[in-house]
């Protein structure tokens, strides 16, 4: 089966790679994948995780018949994924002053909660009287 990979930056490391495509789980079991499986980058064997793949390259791992060639997207894909970055970074800042904002009214009702309960300690100051006795 041949993937073909749109990279919009300047490279993409395997493990990197391997993970956006589904094909292992999480970063961490990069290791174990490439100890057990043969992973060919350009025709030769690949073993650094961290191996950075640009366009034109190809990876493939004939053991489950993958071949995943990088290529470079087209203008309007570039534009529709800077806007989705800026549109991310947008929200991520929403959601950033929202957070501290909501910071700021909780402390502010926990002073005056500290305050009112500290007065109202203060007042009263009669022993506890339990029903019955």
């Amino acid at each position: 089966m041949e993937y073909k990979f749109k990279l919009f930056d300047d490279y993409i490391t395997l493990q990197a790679l391997l993970k956006e495509l589904g094909i292992i789980q999480s970063g961490g079991a990069i290791k174990g994948f490439l100890a057990e499986t043969t992973v060919l980058f350009n025709s030769e064997d690949e073993k650094r995780r961290g191996k950075k793949i640009r366009f034109g390259d190809k990876v493939a791992i004939p053991s489950e018949d993958i071949e995943i060639v990088i290529v470079e997207p087209t203008t309007t894909e570039i534009a529709e994924y800077k806007e989705d970055l800026a549109e991310k970074k947008r929200v991520a800042a929403l959601v950033k002053q929202m957070n501290q904002t909501n910071r700021k009214i909780k402390n502010q009702t926990s002073q005056k909660a500290a305050n009112n309960s500290s007065k109202s300690s203060q007042n009263s100051r009669k022993p506890v009287r339990f029903p019955g006795t």
